[in-house]
């Protein structure tokens, strides 16, 4: 199962125990590349120092502590700097790169899936250009809410992880989703618990928005007035199912998804890629990485954004750890009558118990779409089955070149690798490697 990601943070350097922090000074930085965190680095006499929203060929003043930078003022500006799009940029910590313009941004993703398998010894492998995969914008966010002075607030994290930044607008987010996520805070006011923060998961669907909110407490200790002001606000905000920690306590239309010739309904909070043309990219350079499997494994399947789609053209087996996702995916398989061939699931916490090579023997396919850690035991077992054909579908490009590794030692060639990008203005990227023997 995959979890949602928060966008990368910089944080402050973490002084050692009993240790003074470093005294911060202001320097002047010259800033050499942009991180695999999407920070600007300038090499200084101690090792680089980290300074977020400069660019390659700029000068600038810094507050500096430790390896951190703060931008104080910008003294040469980089030619491929641009205006921010967002009014909340530099404090909310949801975007990193908005001022990067966008051919150099789109060059520098497809550079860290290049040099992170030339770490690994695959310096000749070809990247394909990145597909920029925003579409009309996110489709799922979690937004965070907490009362502060006595006022709720609800949006990100600011980048320093310190504070929540309320947002105003979000140009990163579908518009229908954005719509929804600024009407939110009456929702927060009703379940926030007296002390602490909730956070308020939202997801696009062919019925409108499904929120799914955690942290609040059990739905069934709400008085039966608040559980009414709730039904309001959601009526109010247009929102198509209300969850809290789990349980539905509003349902205005059953959010569905279409996913190939499936229809799925989504679990509360259940993992999806962020954009519909994300999905789709996905999805089309899975099935081609595919083409002539028979019998398909789909590893960390989700609730079926592969296994749905692979199942038009092979039988497959869905292994997934959370049983809500599984159950939905195979409601949506059921669903579909006689448009998808036989779809099975299998309950497994792979990362703790992969397959194992004997279990999957019998299929001559597979897809993996594991975690940003990756998934290295279960690369072992596929490359001693008998798979003949791989899609593998990864969110880092440093976990899925040191797994790569492991297949190609024993048989595999790659036959391509394409980069697709949905977290637009993060440093984030996702890559699908199809693999042969």
């Amino acid at each position: 199962m995959k979890r949602l990601n928060r966008l990368a943070r910089a944080r402050p350097a973490q002084a050692r125990p009993g240790a003074a922090p470093p005294a911060a000074e202001e320097r002047e930085l010259a800033i050499s590349v942009v991180g695999s965190r999407g920070e600007g680095v300038s090499e200084g006499g101690n090792g680089p120092i980290y300074a977020p929203f400069t660019l390659p060929g700029e000068r600038v003043r810094a507050r500096v502590t430790g390896e951190r930078a703060e931008l104080l003022d910008l003294l040469d500006a980089s030619v491929e700097r641009q205006p921010a799009a967002c009014r909340h940029f530099g404090r909310c910590g949801g975007c990193q790169l908005q001022h990067w313009r966008e051919d150099a941004y789109l060059a520098w993703k497809r550079e860290q899936v290049v040099q992170a398998l030339s770490r690994r010894g695959f310096g000749g492998a070809e990247v394909d250009p990145i597909i920029p995969a925003w579409g009309e914008g996110r489709r799922r966010a979690a937004f965070h809410a907490a009362r502060v002075n006595g006022k709720v607030r609800v949006g990100f994290v600011e980048r320093s992880g310190a504070r929540l930044v309320a947002i105003e607008q979000c140009p990163v987010l579908a518009p229908a989703l954005e719509v929804v996520a600024l009407k939110l805070s009456p929702l927060a006011e009703l379940t926030l618990p007296p002390r602490g923060e909730i956070t308020m998961h939202c997801l696009l669907t062919s019925a409108g928005v499904d929120v799914a909110i955690k942290g609040a407490g059990r739905s069934q200790a709400l008085p039966r007035a608040a559980l009414e002001a709730l039904s309001a606000a959601a009526n109010t905000a247009g929102i198509a199912r209300l969850s809290i920690d789990g349980e539905p306590i509003v349902t205005r239309h059953k959010p569905t998804l279409r996913m190939g010739r499936a229809v799925v309904t989504p679990p509360p909070g259940a993992f999806l890629q962020p954009t519909v043309m994300g999905e789709e990219a996905l999805a089309r350079l899975t099935l081609d990485a595919l083409k002539g499997a028979e019998r398909v494994v789909d590893l960390f399947s989700g609730i079926g954004t592969f296994a749905l789609r692979v199942a038009e053209q092979a039988e497959v087996l869905a292994a997934e750890a959370d049983s809500e996702m599984l159950t939905a995916l195979k409601a949506a398989a059921d669903g579909a009558g006689g448009a998808l061939k036989q779809v099975t699931t299998l309950r497994r916490d792979l990362l703790r118990t992969p397959l194992s090579s004997l279990e999957i023997k019998k299929f001559d396919g597979a897809v993996m779409d594991p975690p940003r850690s990756g998934a290295k035991l279960q690369a072992e077992q596929i490359a001693r089955a008998p798979v003949r054909r791989l899609a593998y579908v990864s969110c880092d490009p440093a976990s899925f070149a040191r797994d790569v590794k492991v297949l190609i030692e024993h048989g595999f060639t790659i036959t391509r690798i394409t980069p697709v990008d949905q977290f637009r203005w993060s440093p984030h990227v996702e890559i699908v490697g199809a693999l042969e023997r």
